[in-house]
């Protein structure tokens, strides 16, 4: 299919070599390398392999779902085998999501940079898409699929069969629109003709009917008709004016009509469908919060056990888990450190059958990706079980490989009364850990030995001055005499030194870590304790949490590496609630959901009422001065929905919607549309949910598309979650993501959503 696109593919060397195909090794373990052929296919935006030249193909992967391409020096894997291949002719690529990486090694330098540098090359070309060019490459995906011969036409069986692919049921009023596409009447779809076939199929009569009811004409909305659309419809307000000239330059796909300040229908779909017509808010998108404000205020996305790809007992550790986990925007990781061998520390689940990795290659993968996604502050939250000695290697690793991005002592050398804030914390590592004294006491001893470093050189100069006139050699001060002396603590002193901001306290009360601890103390619960003080003392629990941080894990119990629902940890005010990321699931949306705002810099300011250490907020049992909402929400339609078990060709999804809300345990609910038969292409529901939320503050939405099966469990097919904050309201696209939190497109859902003050009052 020569579709648009391919007349912009940047071509060059790299990709024309890349095209012919070359062998590489694939490389999954030190004993796994096996010899493959492989080849970027005519369409360049997908690489397929072979076990040899000309031998039967299968796709390997697409170009859109490269994250990035790293050199051979990067992989862990790939050093283990520096002395049976050069690390110069291996390069890794990086996928998406959760997907295991691809160790490749060429058999020349010359052949791994031609691929890393096509690759590349693509990987930058993809991500600079605009919607028509990503709906472009989406239709070639889907022709390719179809024509099976690679000749560049599909007979009708040929089209009937792709659209059982692609989730539509051929009934009659398709073929009809079959016919009528094939203007060469060849009885076969061409390319184009295959085009106007799919633009036939996707009219949107929903988006036609409600254009239609704004515009006078039928034919395009007036600049005043879209400001109406816009204040009415979508809640814009004062601004709407403006905000209808930008949108229409914007989205108007005539030059006539952007002069006449008009939107056809055209450009009313596409603006639907863009940015500025999505459920999230873009002004939140970017870092929008104020970020001056202490650490403890603020959410903050931690990871938990991060050096685990797998399970907690016989997983896999790898360096790998900490680069995903801060690309993907955590702010704290975890690092469970062991005497290795050869006086090396080593990394990995103490007491069990998990791979072991070196302290120093975490930290200097910490030291290289930490601050690629977020400029704001990350925390290694250390637990350390080693000697002595080998707690001093910790220490001189993370002083020589962190260098300047580590935080060794407050700000400004002075006591603070708060913590820092991310702002003032920007490209900086803090250390949390145990520490053998307090920050009063490194400090008051730091201005001590300052002082004694002052009188030492005042006394040396005095000697010298004395030795040049007598021969007499003095006694030398007996002021170490006096120094006092300190018992040999359990913890290496130049380790607790690089512990500043978030020394780790055991906690035994609330009301003795008031009366006993500092603000730059914190204390670590299990998912089990955190929830039961909850329970028992909730109101305590958010005021502990308005002026000192806490972090919560996982139950041990959970060795499939599992998650807890972070949400009603949030809602006591817990910064730190530490997640299993590399398990995709319902735990994880949320939590992403939640980090999905302010620029995903992993840090999220908490509400007002969880900052204050006076507040009367009690998550179990919230007060009547909260201004309750209810939102109404029409799930009208969807798009393009993926087909949940691709090797079912004949199989079309069923699918039904259910909108979830997670909150305060009175606000938590859902509820689900009845599905649509056999329709995965464009289902429609035109059904209202409604949900009354008293504390909207805290509250996320999740949108699930699920396939109907009456016999077991609905099949999960796509999802979108959001903070309640960051949501826009009127007729607005959901952009449907993976379980592994990739995106779906062009799958989406079509809703209307409208927010009323009150639990049955009137509209905001």
């Amino acid at each position: 299919m020569a579709s648009s696109l391919q007349g912009r593919l940047p071509i060059n060397e790299d990709v024309l070599l890349m095209q012919k195909g070359t062998p590489m090794r694939k490389v999954r373990s030190k004993s796994w390398k096996k010899l493959r052929y492989f080849q970027l296919q005519e369409d360049g935006m997908t690489v397929w392999h072979a076990r040899q030249a000309g031998g039967r193909a299968k796709p390997s992967f697409s170009i859109s779902d490269v994250e990035t391409v790293r050199g051979g020096h990067e992989s862990e894997l790939l050093r283990s085998l520096a002395e049976e291949f050069p690390l110069e002719q291996g390069f890794t690529i990086v996928f998406h999501g959760r997907r295991s990486n691809l160790d490749l090694v060429a058999n020349s330098v010359e052949e791994a940079k031609m691929w890393m540098q096509g690759l590349q090359l693509l990987v930058d070309f993809v991500t600079n898409m605009d919607q028509q060019e990503r709906l472009d490459q989406w239709l070639s995906d889907w022709f390719q699929r179809g024509d099976k011969n690679q000749d560049g036409r599909m007979s009708f069986r040929e089209v009937q069969r792709l659209l059982h692919m692609m989730n539509v049921d051929m009934e009659q009023e398709y073929a009809f629109q079959l016919q009528a596409a094939d203007m060469s009447q060849s009885d076969t779809l061409e390319g184009e003709e295959f085009i106007e076939f799919y633009k036939a199929l996707t009219k949107r009569a929903e988006v036609q009917e409600l254009f239609e009811n704004f515009s006078a004409d039928g034919q395009k909305l007036t600049l005043l008709e879209f400001v109406d659309f816009l204040q009415e419809e979508q809640k814009e307000g004062d601004h709407a004016s403006d905000l209808a000239l930008e949108l229409i330059d914007r989205y108007e796909p005539s030059e006539s009509g952007k002069l006449r300040h008009v939107l056809s229908l055209d450009g009313f779909l596409s603006y639907l469908s863009s940015k500025d017509g999505d459920i999230f808010n873009p002004t939140c998108l970017p870092i929008y919060q104020d970020m001056t404000q202490p650490l403890n205020h603020y959410y903050i996305n931690s990871s938990h056990n991060t050096y685990l790809v797998g399970d907690q007992l016989c997983g896999q550790s790898s360096v790998e888990g900490y680069i995903r986990a801060l690309k993907r925007g955590c702010r704290c990781v975890e690092v469970d450190i062991w005497d290795g061998p050869s006086g090396e520390p080593i990394v990995y689940h103490g007491h069990t059958l998990t791979s072991r990795i070196l302290f120093k290659e975490v930290v200097a993968a910490v030291a290289q990706y930490a601050f690629q996604t977020s400029d704001y502050p990350v925390i290694l939250s250390l637990e350390i079980h080693c000697s002595w000695e080998q707690q001093e290697i910790i220490a001189q690793h993370l002083t020589e490989i962190l260098g300047e991005q580590l935080l060794s002592s407050t700000l400004d050398g002075l006591l603070p009364t708060q913590l820092p804030s991310p702002e003032e914390l920007r490209r900086k590592i803090l250390v949390k850990g145990k520490k053998l004294r307090t920050l009063e006491e490194d400090l008051e001893e730091e201005e001590e030995e300052e002082l004694e470093s002052e009188l030492e050189r005042g006394q040396e100069a005095r000697l010298e001055l004395e030795a040049q006139t007598e021969p007499e050699t003095p006694e030398m001060s007996p002021r170490s005499k006096d120094k006092k002396k300190k018992s040999t603590p359990i913890m290496c002193p130049s380790l607790s030194a690089l512990v500043v901001y978030m020394k780790t306290v055991s906690f035994h009360s609330f009301t003795h870590s008031r009366e006993h601890y500092r603000f730059y103390e914190l204390s670590s619960f299990s998912e089990t304790k955190a929830r039961r003080l909850i329970k028992e003392a909730g109101n305590e629990f958010v005021q502990h949490n308005a002026w000192q941080l806490s972090r919560v894990y996982p139950s041990g119990l959970r060795t499939d590496s599992s998650n807890y629902n972070p949400q009603e940890l949030w809602n006591a005010g817990c910064q730190m609630v530490a997640m299993n990321v590399q398990t995709a699931g319902l735990e994880m949306d949320i939590c992403d959901g939640l980090f999905r705002q302010n620029g995903g810099c992993g840090y999220v300011l908490k509400p007002d009422f969880l900052r204050d250490t006076q507040s009367s907020f009690h998550p179990e049992r919230p007060i009547s001065s909260f201004k309750a909402r209810t939102l109404l929400v029409q799930v009208i339609s969807g798009q393009q929905l993926p087909k949940v078990d691709k090797t079912k060709e004949g199989c079309i999804v069923d699918p039904l919607v259910r909108v979830e809300v997670f909150g305060i345990r009175p606000d938590t609910a859902r509820q689900e549309t009845s599905y649509v038969e056999n329709n995965g292409f464009n289902p429609y529901w035109g059904q209202m949910l409604c949900f009354r939320v008293l504390v909207p503050e805290l509250a996320l939405l999740r949108f699930v598309v699920k396939d109907y099966n009456r016999r077991s469990r609905n099949d999960f097919v796509g999802q979108y979650t959001l903070p309640w904050t960051c949501m826009q309201q009127g007729y607005r696209h959901i952009h449907l993501l993976s379980k592994d939190g990739t995106s779906l497109h062009p799958a989406s859902i079509f809703v209307h959503l409208c927010i009323r003050e009150g639990l049955d009052g009137d509209e905001s």
